[in-house]
């Protein structure tokens, strides 16, 4: 692959919290230089000691940051539900039952059309400076389909989760024990060689602390790694449980109690937020003072899915948290990109380091900030991944 030199950069945000407090929060550098080689960092400092490289790219005192890191979407489905967008901004409620829409149009959608969508959408989040994603199942509800959608989420991603319990099945409501008993058992054993995570879906009309409990340890006990939907709609108890039984993150995070923060403060599990779920539902949106003074550490994702996020934009979702749950722009451009690896356990990722992937965003801005200054502005002007010029998402292993 050779070795690039990307010079004159402005501001140069490494998010490495290896390099000591007096970095702060986003390590900045200025006019700033990084050299790639093999798709990765191998040299990091100020432009005028960059040393010679194959190429050289100016960045014109343009702002680079790390690739965001969306640690939480379910990017493979099939239909639409802008019907229900619009209902719920007319005055419905949200509730986890329209999921069960997404399911029928899923199961219907063949594995090519199913391809073809996740393409666009990871196609338009590279384009918003996305370089590493995570993608849930969930839309299948049964073994053969729950299998096909992991099937199409690892040609995009090493990170990918099995969600059968999502919500029960539809034609299946009336048999939740016997439903809990697939997913733990002949499902996950379809799931587990295509999967790196399980997540559960603990809510009400979803599924309640105990079985969230039995899902999570079968996968555990199948070598998947664990996450959790919890506490978006209450105070579910799937906060604390995940927690227990040391998940890398409880993912919403929007109604937390001041037991589940302590919690969270003990352990190495990450609070991803997911703020255009808020935005979308109309939800309370979270705050995050009672997790700055506990010193928890928390990620942004964007939610991607057709029903209460339909966004693969992560400059939305920080200007969210900025907005509208307290967070400096420093802090969501953090959770952003190192929360996010945080999130999937990831070191090589999220950060600008020597030795990490070279996956770079460089900004149409003289400072990262204004990607919550400037909100809904196309920012990003260039994105490497793997250490090259990326237009159109490829699979990259982890």
């Amino acid at each position: 692959m050779g070795s690039e030199a990307i010079v004159g950069i402005g501001v140069l945000a490494t998010m490495d919290d290896r390099e000591g407090t007096g970095a702060g929060l986003m390590a900045l550098h200025r006019d700033a230089a990084v050299v790639v080689e093999d798709g990765r960092i191998a040299w990091i400092g100020p432009s005028s000691q960059t040393p010679e490289t194959d190429t050289r790219y100016d960045a014109a005192g343009a702002a680079m940051i790390p690739g965001f890191v969306d640690s939480h979407t379910h990017a493979v489905f099939g239909g639409d539900r802008a019907a229900e967008f619009d209902a719920r901004m007319s005055g419905a409620p949200y509730s986890a039952g329209g999921i069960r829409s997404t399911v029928a149009a899923t199961r219907a959608a063949t594995s090519d059309e199913l391809t073809a969508r996740t393409q666009h959408l990871l196609d338009e989040a590279l384009r918003q400076g996305t370089t590493t994603v995570e993608i849930k199942s969930g839309y299948g509800l049964d073994v053969k389909t729950e299998r096909r959608l992991l099937e199409v989420a690892g040609r995009f991603t090493d990170e990918v989760t099995f969600l059968g319990a999502h919500v029960v099945a539809p034609e299946m409501t009336s048999r939740r024990a016997e439903y809990v008993d697939l997913v733990a058992g002949p499902m996950l054993a379809e799931a587990a060689p295509l999967a790196r995570w399980i997540d559960v879906f603990c809510e009400d009309g979803a599924f309640d602390v105990e079985e969230t409990r039995r899902i999570l340890a079968a996968g555990r006990d199948a070598g998947l790694g664990l996450r959790v939907h919890a506490n978006q709609l209450t105070q579910s108890g799937a906060a604390g449980l995940g927690v227990e039984l040391g998940a890398a993150s409880i993912d919403h995070c929007t109604f937390l109690s001041d037991k589940d923060v302590d919690a969270l403060a003990a352990s190495d599990t990450v609070a991803t937020f997911v703020p255009g779920a808020e935005f979308s539902t109309r939800q309370p949106y979270p705050r995050i003072e009672r997790l700055r003074e506990a010193s928890v550490t928390w990620a942004i994702a964007s939610d991607c899915n057709p029903g209460s996020s339909f966004t693969t934009s992560m400059p939305f979702c920080i200007a969210l948290a900025v907005r509208d749950m307290g967070m400096t722009p420093s802090e969501a451009i953090r959770a952003a990109t190192l929360g996010g690896a945080q999130a999937l356990r990831r070191t090589d990722v999220g950060r600008i380091a020597v030795g990490a992937r070279a996956d770079l965003v460089l900004l149409d801005a003289p400072d990262p900030v204004h990607l919550a200054y400037r909100p809904g502005v196309p920012l990003v002007s260039r994105v490497w991944r793997d250490g090259v010029v990326a237009t159109r998402w490829e699979h990259v292993a982890g």
